[in-house]
């Protein structure tokens, strides 16, 4: 991986300040963030009332939806191996 000399530097002083090896001050970092970016896929925000609006479709009695059974029935990208 290639660096700015000036971003090598903000990467060795915050790695200093965390205690840890470059190394591994950047695979943490990096870990974190794909974490991160894979949590926003799944987790969303929404106002009280589009909150309601979804309540109220969870509780309606629920219909066979193929589509839905077979995308459940597989691995998520990331847990395959």
């Amino acid at each position: 991986m290639r660096a700015t000399p000036e971003q090598e530097a903000v990467l060795r002083r915050a790695a200093d300040v965390a205690h840890k090896s470059l190394t591994d001050f950047i695979l943490d970092s990096a870990c974190q963030a794909a974490e991160q970016t894979l949590l926003d896929q799944r987790l969303f925000m929404v106002s009280g009332s589009q909150y309601q609006a979804l309540m109220d479709l969870l509780e309606q009695p629920e219909q066979a939806n193929e589509g839905l059974r077979d995308l459940f029935s597989r691995k998520a990208p990331w847990d395959k191996a």
